[in-house]
Formats: C-alpha cells, structure tokens, sequence
C-alpha cells in the first residue's frame, strides 16, 4: 500500500522527529511546504507566498493526501486555501480568521458565552486616542493579529495607554497588510464591514490561574482531550512553563471543556484541531477565555507524548486524512510533564551556546528531557524575532517526570548544564561588548 503524502507548511526538524512518532507514522511521507524562515520574518507576503506553494504542489509526481499546519498566520490560513484548491480537507478559511483576528474573535465569542473580558476597539489613527468606554484600567492592548505576543502591551494608565498605541501603530503593518489580503477573500459580516487587519483591540487584564485546552472537530462533533496550566515567570507576563495535566479541580476543568464546545461550534470550526486559552479566578471561581487558537499548539506535543503516549499531533493529521483521532489517556512513560521557557529578561549578548552533540549528551544524562536552544551563539537578544515586549527566549526545556518536583529538578538540571554566558551589547550593536556573566 502506497504511503500517504502529507505536506507540512512550515516542517521544521524538531517537529518532523515528533511527526515520526505518530501512530501509523510508517504510512506517511512527510514533505515540507514552505520555510519558517519565509513564513515568519519580516512583512510577509500571501500571494507570493500561495504562488511558491502551488508551484510546488503543482511539480509533485505523486497524490496530495493532506495539507496541514501547525504555526499561527500565515500558516493557519494558507492550510484551508491551498486545502480547497487541492481537494484535501480543512476548516473553512473563515473558521479560522474568525479565530486569529482578535476583535471579530471576541464578537463571536460574546453570542454565547459570557466568560471573556470586557473589550473594544482603538481608533489608530486618532491624534488622540482613547480608551474603549466601559473597558478600564489595567488593560492589554494588542492588534487584531499578531505572533506571539509580540506588540501586545499591559497598560495601567493613560500614559502608558498613548506609549503603547505609539507602538502599534509603528509595528502593525507588518502583520496587518498581509491579514488584510485574507480579510479581502471574505464574504464579512455587518459588524466587520471596514474593520480591516490593521486594527487594535482593548481589553481589561485579567488574572489568575492559565490554563489552555485542547481539542478537536472531527464531522461536527467538538472533543476536547486535555487542559494544561500555564505559569508566568513571578510578577511577569511571560511564560515559564505548560504543564499537562492541569492542576485544576475537575468541575473547574468539566466547565472549559463546556465553554470550549459551545465557542467553537459557533465559531463553525471542522476537521481541524485548536487551542483556547483561559484565566481562571480561584478566588471568584471565575473562567474568562484569552484568545482561541485554530491549530493544536505544537509546544504542547512532546507533553502529550510523554503522558498519554501520543504527541497532539496525531490529531492534526487523522483530521486531515478523514479519521477520528480517538487519543489514549494515560498511556505514556509519565504521569506529568511540562515546556520550559528559559528565559533571559534584559538585553545581552549571548555565549557558549552548547553544540546539538552538548545537547544531546545532555538530554542522555538526565532521562526524560529534550531541549531546544533558541539564539545561536554570539547572537544579541533584542535581535531575535518573535519574542515577546518584556523578555527573551534562551531555550525551550521540555521535562517529563512523576511529580511537579521531579520537573522542577530535572529543569534546573538542564539549565545548568547549558551553562550560558552574556556580555553586554556594543554601542554601535556588532555583539561584541564587555562584562561578561554566567546565566
């Protein structure tokens, strides 16, 4: 029986030995569509982008079994045009804007759940922009899209409301202009007429407890498979792990997996995989929904795998292939892992980054681990991309264990072993400056 060629806009090494552990992964042939590199640097452009893809899909000698995805914009919205094009299945292109564009995001939200903060919109191009009436101090203000969290800004004040509008203002073409090519394929509905991609939403902070759930659509039929807790480096926005399963008491728990179903069936979603994620209150019992994400979130595949036994992505690609994906429970090595973010919070250049033979030695001293550096060696911080407005990745730490104290132990194993140093940057920015310090 021939194998099933799959196209993966977006393969990168470290996923492709994850796609391999799938099961039936001896049945497919995985084939990259597209770099990282042209997808996620710079103002990126769609059409350019769709006309290199067709080109290669149009030259394969062979039958396109499935197109699938596991990034953010562009990547989420490349996957149900090009799957329409080539007769492979997916979500509407729709579905999916419908989730990545912030302010449509939360309009559709608030037709059937209550459970997300108060909102609106900020008039960018206003000499004196205000805030949103109703929506107040502490807030976040973010563009309708964009990677990661990059441009989005906690603000407590109008001082730091305008500095922060100043900002968005500066960097939201980038994303914007090309969101804006998929805006325009829409058929939009009265509340998004002239919206646009190049616009900036409000919304009060929340707070408490984040946890992300997991799940899938498979024939209309929303199933959700996991909820992870997501906690921040203290008094910072910034991630310092995911950790699976969630810590959260089960009613707590039985309630995402409500809300999660009835958003995402308005949401039209099908044949597809996504990500929500939450704030939930201890103190009020209170759950309020963050941001809903059209893809499974390919950080959380090696938790997965460690304790159920499977890598999430599995899903994706049964979805993409017409099956039911049907995740065992339980079934891996550990009864709980977590993704480390190691990471660095002031500028600096960085050294004695570990060779990929340092690493692997590492990962066999300590069972249970794999790590992912980020910047390459003498490269300085504020120069990588995609990084969030307040710190910077050094490397992702993932750890499985039988407790949260054996994850602890083994990441602060990691980070020692890695070892890295930093100097300050040079003036004129070349990465050669002085004082030199261990991590």
């Amino acid at each position: 029986m021939p194998k099933k060629n799959i196209f993966v806009i977006g393969l990168d090494d470290a996923n492709l030995d994850t796609l391999h552990s799938v099961p039936d992964a001896r049945e497919y042939r995985f084939h990259p569509l597209l770099t990282t590199q042209e997808l996620q640097v710079g103002e990126v452009s769609v059409p350019a982008l769709l006309e290199k893809a067709e080109g290669i899909l149009d030259a394969f000698d062979g039958t396109i079994d499935a197109i699938v995805g596991y990034w953010d914009f562009p990547v989420s919205t490349l996957v149900p045009i090009l799957s329409e094009r080539y007769g492979t299945r997916s979500t509407s292109l729709e579905s999916v804007v419908k989730c990545e564009h912030k302010y449509w995001s939360r309009l559709e939200q608030q037709k059937v759940v209550e459970e997300h903060p108060r909102f609106g919109r900020v008039d960018l191009e206003s000499q004196d922009p205000r805030p949103p009436e109703g929506v107040r101090f502490p807030m976040w203000l973010k563009p309708a899209l964009s990677y990661s969290s990059e441009l989005a800004f906690g603000v407590k004040n109008e001082e730091e409301f305008r500095a922060a509008v100043d900002e968005i203002r500066q960097g939201v073409a980038r994303v914007g202009r090309p969101f804006q090519y998929i805006l325009d394929r829409l058929d939009l509905p009265p509340e998004m007429q002239g919206v646009g991609g190049q616009v900036c939403l409000a919304e009060e902070a929340l707070s408490g407890i984040q946890v992300a759930v997991e799940g899938y659509v498979h024939h209309g039929e929303v199933t959700v498979y996991g909820a992870l807790d997501s906690i921040n480096y203290p008094d910072s926005s910034s991630f310092l792990r995911h950790q699976y399963p969630s810590t959260l008491p089960e009613p707590v728990v039985r309630r995402l997996h409500e809300v999660s179903e009835r958003v995402i069936r308005q949401i039209g979603m099908d044949a597809a995989t996504f990500s929500i994620e939450y704030f939930y209150d201890p103190r009020t019992d209170a759950i309020n929904l963050l941001e809903i994400n059209p893809r499974h979130s390919q950080s959380h595949a090696e938790l997965f795998e460690y304790v159920d036994g499977v890598p999430n992505h599995h899903c994706m690609l049964s979805l993409a292939l017409g099956k039911n994906p049907e995740l065992p429970d339980g079934a891996g090595r550990y009864k709980t892992a977590a993704k480390w973010y190691y990471r660095w919070f002031a500028d600096g250049v960085v050294h004695d980054v570990p060779s990929d033979a340092d690493l692997r030695r590492i990962e066999r001293e300590i069972p249970g681990v794999r790590i992912d550096m980020v910047p390459e060696e003498g490269q300085q911080l504020s120069q990588m991309h995609e990084q969030d407005s307040y710190s910077f990745e050094l490397a992702h730490i993932f750890t499985g264990g039988d407790s949260e104290e054996d994850l602890r132990d083994k990441y602060d194993r990691c980070v020692a072993a890695l070892n890295l140093t930093f100097s300050r940057p040079a003036p004129d920015g070349d990465g050669h400056g002085d004082d030199r310090k261990n991590a």
